[in-house]
């Protein structure tokens, strides 16, 4: 079931222009797939799925186009496209993204590997970055806006 599932999974990304999780779960159902959206994410992990920005401001998911394959330039552009504010409260950095793009923005700055992160937690538009220290959110934040050049 699993192995049937991710193929259909990898078909309509392949095929189709899809933006969201919501999405892929609908297009399974359609086909008779009925799954929950934490099994897509873990089949999302699994398979190498990750979102890309195309014609300017469209966001889709494609396959392997991971960490192993994609430069920090380009890290740094789904950053840069798709951040909307930066804030923190306690040891918690909120990231508000545009719709769908939290688990993308979530990978790049992962791929930061910026010291103090213990995790993170994406949402559709908005990602938690779980910081060691209180003390340690606003150089974290500090550093994000330093690789996008930005200023939230």
């Amino acid at each position: 079931m699993k192995n049937e599932r991710q193929r259909m999974l990898v078909q309509l990304i392949n095929n189709n222009a899809i933006e969201t999780q919501e999405e892929l779960l609908e297009r399974l159902k359609a086909q008779g797939v009925k799954t929950t959206q934490a099994t897509i994410s873990r089949d999302i992990r699994e398979l190498d799925i990750h979102k890309i920005t195309y014609d300017r401001n469209k966001h889709k998911y494609v396959i392997g186009q991971g960490q192993t394959n994609v430069t920090h330039g380009s890290y740094r552009q789904v950053l840069e496209s798709s951040i909307i504010s930066i804030d923190s409260a306690e040891n918690i950095v909120v990231v508000k993204t545009v719709s769908g793009m939290a688990m993308a923005v979530g990978a790049a700055i992962d791929s930061l590997k910026l010291d103090g992160i213990v995790g993170c937690i994406a949402g559709d538009d908005t990602l938690f970055l779980a910081v060691k220290r209180a003390s340690m959110t606003e150089t974290i934040i500090g550093e994000i806006k330093h690789v996008t050049k930005f200023t939230y």
